[in-house]
């Protein structure tokens, strides 16, 4: 016998669904329209009306169905691109002092104090080491996309980004302000956690926050372009070589996108099942940017606190790196014996034990996965002549240079399609697994966070790896 609450809800329920999908949506509308006839017969435009009429004007611009998408990817294509070009010189300089300079000079310190080989080489080798090249090629691109995305932010133009996407999300069971988020993971993925703060339905924002890692965070950008750029870039003539490689890599970001749609539906239809909520949003006037919050917020805010919690991850796992390619069992370091093991079963992945090794004990930062790479290949290969020793990470002078050390440990175009859907496609780094669970409080979520983009990593590798075995043979 049904109580008379439970009753009154079901009933409730049944005339709730009889009204249609979009009640929400047609109450919001009627309020705005009811509230703006007020307006319009009680408020007389004066000083403002100019302002108004040209926010109005531009709006009208930036969201229409169809300007609204092309101007949006041209300024988020823009921002991309003064990242990946404004970083590479203040990149640069980082690593000559951290790394080149400071390390050696450390190293140097370490011998005249007397300080024993395998102490010398857990500090510095190790842990400083690793530190450098976290620093090296994490802060400029923080510190260059949070600046121009936050300036955005406050010009009042990413409310209308959310605008334009939200339908989109909304069919995917999402929130539209996830497009917000999402643009914020490619520039760090901790950081677009941290954002889904915007979003009030506590569903939504754990939608949002276990698809964020589908976002490619700018640690992961430098390794689709390196990689695309040798086994991609190389299929065509040198002349259309540029356009392949940047092809690849856009088409791999777009693919993580869709990823991130198509797991929100499975999550809004399964262990978050839910009607999408209301998204009622005033878009606020453009204003002027104010630069003094702009920068506080960008490199404060965001920039030193998503670098300082890579740091603390980053020092112990250089430790485990060196001690992988430094301690022996038998005639075989710690490494190699895992390598040997796992290399068969990653072929059906169309990968290799190197890159499983690099992406487990790499995993403080997407940024060291390639030094790592290169030093375990050359420690496996016996190379280290070409590094700077068992254990140290290291990058090539050239492409060319790190084409070559690649391609001596059988790397072929499979290799690298394989890998560049591997990046994408992985547990989040330490720094954003630990932000998942301080944001959620929750070890199912953060684990479900962390194992189905790895999951999925797996089985679309496989389906790649299978499907070039058959086509070669």
């Amino acid at each position: 016998m049904m109580n008379p609450n439970e009753q009154i809800i079901k009933e409730a329920n049944k005339l709730r669904y009889a009204i249609g999908e979009n009640i929400h949506d047609s109450v919001i509308s009627s309020i705005y329209q009811e509230a703006n006839s007020i307006a319009s017969n009680a408020i007389a435009l004066d000083r403002k009306k100019h302002a108004a009429i040209l926010d109005s004007k531009i709006d009208r611009l930036v969201t229409s169905k169809v300007w609204g998408f092309v101007i949006m990817f041209l300024i988020l294509a823009l921002v991309f691109w003064l990242t990946v070009v404004g970083t590479n010189i203040p990149s640069g300089m980082l690593a000559v002092l951290l790394v080149d300079t400071i390390h050696p000079l450390l190293k140097s310190l370490a011998v005249n104090a007397g300080f024993p080989w395998w102490l010398s080489g857990i500090l510095i080798d190790g842990a400083y080491l690793s530190l450098a090249w976290v620093i090296s090629v994490m802060l400029p691109p923080m510190a260059i996309f949070f600046p121009l995305f936050t300036f955005l932010e406050d010009l009042g133009y990413l409310p209308r980004v959310a605008f334009n996407l939200d339908a989109l999300f909304r069919r995917a069971g999402a929130h539209g302000k996830q497009a917000l988020t999402m643009s914020m993971g490619f520039g760090c993925n901790a950081a677009g956690v941290v954002a889904a703060r915007i979003i009030d339905s506590p569903r939504e924002r754990i939608v949002a926050i276990i698809t964020n890692n589908f976002s490619l965070c700018n640690g992961r950008w430098p390794t689709q372009i390196l990689i695309a750029s040798i086994f991609i870039g190389a299929l065509v003539p040198p002349v259309y070589s540029g356009i392949a490689t940047a092809g690849a890599v856009i088409a791999v970001a777009l693919f993580g996108i869709f990823l991130s749609l198509v797991v929100s539906r499975g999550l809004s239809n399964t262990v978050l099942k839910g009607e999408p909520s209301s998204f009622s949003l005033e878009l606020p006037p453009y204003r002027k940017p104010r630069i003094l919050q702009i920068l506080y917020t960008s490199l404060i805010d965001r920039t030193l606190f998503v670098l300082w919690r890579a740091m603390i991850f980053a020092a112990p796992a250089g430790v485990l790196i060196w001690l992988t390619g430094n301690i022996n069992i038998g005639e075989l370091s710690i490494a190699q014996h895992f390598i040997t093991w796992v290399d068969p079963y990653a072929l059906f992945f169309g990968l290799n034990g190197v890159i499983i090794l690099a992406y487990i004990i790499a995993i403080p930062a997407n940024e060291i996965v390639v030094p790592t790479i290169l030093m375990l290949t050359v420690h496996v290969l016996g190379l280290e002549n070409l590094g700077s020793g068992a254990g140290v990470m290291f990058e090539a002078d050239s492409v060319s240079l790190t084409a070559e050390i690649l391609s001596a440990g059988g790397w072929t175009a499979l290799t690298g399609i394989s890998l560049m859907l591997f990046s994408l496609l992985h547990n989040p780094c330490s720094t954003t697994i630990y932000t998942i669970y301080k944001e959620t409080g929750s070890i199912k979520w953060t684990a479900l966070a962390t194992f189905i983009p790895l999951i999925m990593g797996f089985i679309i590798c496989f389906l790649v790896a299978q499907g070039y075995y058959l086509l070669i043979n």
